[in-house]
């Protein structure tokens, strides 16, 4: 039985409904222990002062926060706790809003919460929220404090229970225009052939169709080496290289996503292919293929100067 990580209660209004906090996730990494690889033995960290080169122990530490300047602002454990959020034993609901407002990128960890106490009240007060929760197609959002740190939660319904995510504050998440992403506009054509290849490979989402490989993989290694079976170690795959001919690149996935034969190269650059190409993807290939004179060419001009 899992054990709870914090007992209180969720409260919105006058309401007070006891719960249990439990992780809806478990940990099924492969870990692995350091070793000394001379002798096997296990290897210990230890904490030493870079000036005096002593072991310093754990309550020996301080805390230091490096300012812009580079100047060191140390504070005392005293200190730091002047800042810790007021500890209370509530899941206090500020708002309930439409669960498709919420943008999954600040959802971070999950949690079940179940009902705490054998009373039937609480029982029926926790029913009765999730069938309201249910109705509705809302999530809560509000704050509570664990151990020494106050979260941001969403609560909702998960397959008959109430669930907590803890999530990001808005200014955690990095801004796009900060990304730089480069390239042109695409081609209607393009857009065409890219939506058709999504929906080929559209299916309906059934998560135990997705494994962990990489565990699976590792898993199979210690099993043969703990055998005695020699561990064959893969050559290392060449980065792929970017492509050249995007259209082209496309219709032959859509091709082999219908089953259908792949057009050889030489055939993909054929004259009648080139003719169904719009003049931005022509002007591509003419400069991929450094055509002189591309930029005052008609499309027909195009067509010829790279069938040719």
């Amino acid at each position: 039985m899992a054990r709870a990580l914090w007992t209180g209660s969720l409260s919105f209004g006058l309401v007070n409904v006891p719960v249990q906090l439990f992780s809806a996730v478990r940990d099924l990494d492969v870990h692995f222990r350091q070793l000394h690889e001379k002798d096997g033995a296990p290897i210990d960290t230890r904490r030493f002062c870079a000036k005096e080169d002593v072991e310093i122990s754990y309550d020996e530490l301080g805390r230091g926060f490096e300012l812009d300047d580079g100047t060191q602002v140390v504070l005392t454990d005293a200190e730091l706790e002047t800042a810790d959020p007021r500890k209370t034993r509530t899941i206090d609901i500020e708002a309930f809003v439409d669960l498709d407002e919420v943008d999954p990128v600040l959802y971070d960890h999950p949690y079940f919460l179940l009902p705490s106490g054998e009373g039937e009240g609480a029982k029926r007060a926790y029913e009765l929220l999730i069938r309201v929760m249910e109705s509705t197609d809302r999530a809560a959002l509000g704050r509570f404090v664990m151990r020494t740190k106050e979260y941001l939660v969403a609560v909702r319904v998960r397959d008959g229970l109430l669930s907590l995510t803890t999530m990001r504050f808005h200014d955690e998440v990095r801004p796009v225009d900060e990304i730089p992403t480069g390239g042109r506009k695409p081609s209607k054509a393009q857009l065409d052939q890219a939506v058709a290849l999504i929906e080929s490979l559209s299916a309906d989402w059934d998560p135990t169709e997705y494994t962990d490989r990489h565990r699976e993989r590792l898993l199979a290694v210690i099993r043969d080496k703990k055998k005695g079976k020699k561990v064959k170690v893969p050559e290392k795959e060449d980065q792929p290289e970017p492509v050249a001919d995007l259209m082209a690149a496309l219709r032959k996935s859509l091709a082999q996503v219908r089953g259908e034969d792949v057009a050889d190269d030489d055939e993909e650059d054929g004259g009648e292919d080139l003719g169904s190409l719009t003049k931005d993807e022509l002007l591509e290939k003419a400069a991929d293929a450094d055509v002189s004179g591309r930029s005052s060419m008609t499309k027909k001009q195009l067509v010829q100067a790279l069938s040719d």
